[in-house]
């Protein structure tokens, strides 16, 4: 068995961004001996493959579906088929609400290695090994899958940069399942954010804080910071739970897994839950009043002051 499966999950006609991020981790092992990476896109309209069709995808295999909307049962007899015909050493998907709706299933009837909410990956002589937060993201885990000739792994959004958008030249399958009178489950729609709220997962600068912000007023003074440097604003849980801001904004463990190019945090302590959810951010900065605040264990820059006189010399140097 060789070569990496990559499952692209879609919807309005689109590839999912985190799609982008598997193929990116799928290029990565595969170059490190996994093997070629073939993408499967079940469902969907035929014009997903080309989205899908980057740099490093040897292959790019389309299932047509019965239906217009997602169903569980159905990517699940579709993935269980194509991990049959192509045998795939290793098999990625996201670590999302549909694929927790039927990969962890394809895995039990295949008897397959497992793992969900992988934040890293390696390929060596033994095979895939699979990193993972333990002990509520205390701990680091690695994971290795004696015995299994092909291991899925459920990956962390967020947690794997994205494949640039180059275009490449997958040879295309279409890949006719009998999938007509496959069981079917009541329909959930799963609703995209509406386009007024928040996707901190797609900002490349955040301004984020933390308990040392205790009203609302003080909030609106570096939410307007944040505005005139161009960064999105967000938040460790403590602020989430006093009502201040809303959940979309929640970065950790908890919340949204995010790496943008820049990462300033105001007032937010490091607690492990929160770092597991931006550890990944090219350049953290952080200002806390505490030299021994565990934030400063990740971050590449930090400043021990108060958290509101570093936004007032923000605000004079903006003018």
């Amino acid at each position: 068995m060789s070569g990496v499966l990559v499952v692209a999950e879609h919807a309005q006609g689109a590839v999912r961004a985190s799609a982008m991020e598997l193929i990116a981790a799928a290029r990565a092992i595969g170059e490190q001996g996994a093997g070629p990476v073939t993408v499967a896109v079940i469902g969907g309209p035929e014009s997903l493959a080309d989205a899908v069709d980057v740099r490093g995808v040897q292959e790019v295999v389309a299932v047509p579906s019965p239906l217009e909307h997602f169903e569980a049962h159905i990517a699940q007899a579709a993935l269980q088929a194509i991990i049959a015909e192509r045998e795939p050493a290793v098999v990625l998907a996201g670590h999302t609400v549909e694929s927790l709706g039927f990969a962890p299933a394809v895995a039990a009837c295949l008897g397959l290695g497992f793992a969900s909410d992988v934040t890293g990956m390696s390929f060596g002589e033994q095979g895939v090994l699979a990193r993972r937060g333990a002990y509520g993201q205390r701990l680091i885990a690695e994971l290795d899958f004696p015995g299994k000739r092909t291991v899925m792994l459920l990956t962390r959004t967020g947690a794997f940069e994205a494949a640039a958008a180059e275009a490449g030249g997958a040879t295309r399958t279409r890949l006719e399942l009998q999938l007509g009178g496959t069981a079917r489950s009541e329909r959930v729609e799963l609703r995209e954010p509406p386009a007024g709220d928040v996707d901190i997962t797609k900002a490349d600068f955040l301004l984020s804080v933390g308990r040392g912000v205790e009203d609302a007023e003080r909030l609106a003074e570096l939410e307007q910071i944040a505005q005139r440097i161009g960064a999105t604003l967000s938040a460790s849980r403590p602020l989430i739970d006093a009502g201040l801001l809303s959940s979309a904004r929640q970065v950790g463990q908890s919340g949204r897994t995010v790496a943008p190019k820049v990462y300033l945090a105001l007032g937010i302590s490091g607690a492990v839950q929160h770092v597991a959810g931006m550890s990944k951010a090219r350049l953290i900065i952080a200002v806390n009043s505490d030299p021994q605040a565990p934030i400063f264990n990740v971050a590449h820059h930090g400043a021990v002051a108060d958290l509101f006189e570093v936004a007032a010399a923000l605000q004079a140097h903006l003018g």
